[in-house]
């Protein structure tokens, strides 16, 4: 087995933590903090400025922690679904490769098998 990288290792911990009850009930409170500290401020353009800028830059790194919690999902799945394929008894091995199809042949692909399930069904 390979050793994780370092940003695999903070992805894995981050996502973790941003997911969870604690880190909600944090931004809540944050958020009635900011809002609470607005007739301090006189709800002017500063006190705006402030949530709106948190606000972006949480969300432009949560995009990349987002995509990247994804993508080794995705890969993940795609790993055991091949190994099911794989172990399966008259499973087809054309499935072992789709993530090298383009968009049509995985269209057309899709149509054969919701025909192969109907008949089966019916």
């Amino acid at each position: 087995m390979t050793k994780k990288g370092m940003f695999e290792c903070a992805s894995e911990w981050l996502a973790d933590k941003a997911g969870s009850g604690p880190t909600f009930a944090l931004a809540i409170a944050g958020i009635v903090v900011w809002a609470g500290s607005g007739p301090l401020w006189g709800f002017n353009d500063t006190w705006q400025l402030i949530v709106n800028t948190s606000t972006t830059i949480i969300t432009f790194l949560m995009v990349f922690l987002i995509q990247n919690t994804q993508n080794r999902d995705t890969d993940e799945i795609h790993i055991k679904l091949d190994a099911l394929l794989h172990a399966t008894q008259g499973a087809h091995d054309h499935l072992l490769s789709l993530e090298d199809r383009n968009a049509k042949e995985l269209k057309a692909l899709r149509e054969e098998y919701i025909e192969l399930g109907r008949k089966n069904v019916g």
